[in-house]
């Protein structure tokens, strides 16, 4: 039986995601093995492991380095707390940060908000990179409050003269953020909101791909990870929007293929920090099995980071 697979407009590496995978590749080349990367340098199995086999070490602590290296250590594109920074520079270790500039808009936002006085409000994940990197610019951590939901905005308090703005990750769900947004202003109405959606354009986009999948598509995939909020979201975004069976995938390997006979037209797409060669290994796996027709609706975004002049 012929199956189409429907695959999203926009999908996989976002120019962040590019940027930060880049630098530390260039960092390999211009310095040789090991290069120290703290935390995954993005949230994707399969790229970690790539970078692995090519002599990335890969540590959750600068006290994991070892004293007096030279090798150089980047920070992933989530961004880091200012603490992490100041670490760096006293063991005397060459670092460099591959935050996604669209994360470093947020450091400065933040920052520019604490001078101001404002209490900052904070949408996002306790426990994510990003969240933690973000409240670290703060010189004062009491100055900001996160909210996850709606429940948190309802249990907030604040004196009728405090000054107040909010901010958010960029990798949230653009649906539940307006949401909660809404709720924000409804409660505090002089609440200040950024000049422009803190969310950023990939997950803006891959979700409103999503979005236009699920209501053409008997299932989705998305290829991604379990600690990925961008690929979290996608799959909460095709369930929102219709399709009901929408399933993460992280390990194409350890996928069952069998069950895709279940459905005609399947979506398949990939998160942000998913490279696209994945996407095409799930299709040709799938194309063992079955007789496919592939219609590939991809547009390129035409958005390029540029990797620092001195990696290159």
């Amino acid at each position: 039986m012929l199956k189409k697979i429907l695959t999203a407009k926009h999908r996989g590496f976002c120019a962040g995601v590019e940027r930060a995978v880049e630098m530390v590749e260039k960092s390999l080349i211009k310095y040789g093995s090991p290069v120290y990367v703290r935390h995954e340098i993005v949230h994707n199995k399969f790229v970690v492991n790539n970078l692995k086999k090519k002599g990335v070490i890969f540590v959750n602590s600068l006290d994991e380095i070892p004293n007096g290296t030279k090798q150089p250590v980047i920070f992933s594109a989530h961004g880091v707390a200012r603490r992490v920074i100041d670490k760096a520079k006293n063991y005397n270790l060459l670092y460099y940060d591959a935050i996604c500039p669209l994360v470093s808009k947020i450091h400065k936002e933040i920052l520019q908000l604490e001078k101001q006085n404002f209490q900052i409000i904070m949408i996002g994940h306790d426990g994510h990179p990003e969240v933690e990197g973000t409240a670290g610019q703060l010189q004062d951590m009491g100055n900001l409050t996160l909210v996850q939901d709606i429940d948190d905005v309802e249990k907030l308090y604040f004196p009728l003269d405090q000054n107040l703005a909010y901010i958010t990750q960029t990798t949230l769900s653009v649906l539940d953020t307006q949401e909660i947004v809404s709720a924000l202003k409804e409660k505090f109405p002089s609440i200040q909101e950024p000049k422009k959606s803190d969310i950023c354009y990939a997950t803006s986009n891959r979700q409103e791909s999503v979005k236009e999948m699920a209501q053409k598509v008997d299932a989705i995939y998305v290829i991604g990870a379990f600690n990925s909020s961008n690929s979290i979201r996608l799959v909460e975004t095709a369930k929102h929007f219709g399709c009901k069976h929408s399933e993460l995938i992280e390990n194409i390997d350890d996928f069952d293929f069998d069950q895709l006979s279940k459905y005609n037209e399947i979506g398949l797409t990939a998160s942000a920090s998913a490279p696209e060669q994945q996407l095409d290994l799930f299709i040709n796996k799938a194309s063992n099995l079955f007789n496919l027709k592939v219609l590939d609706y991809k547009e390129d975004e035409n958005i390029v980071f540029k990797v620092p002049n001195f990696l290159n």
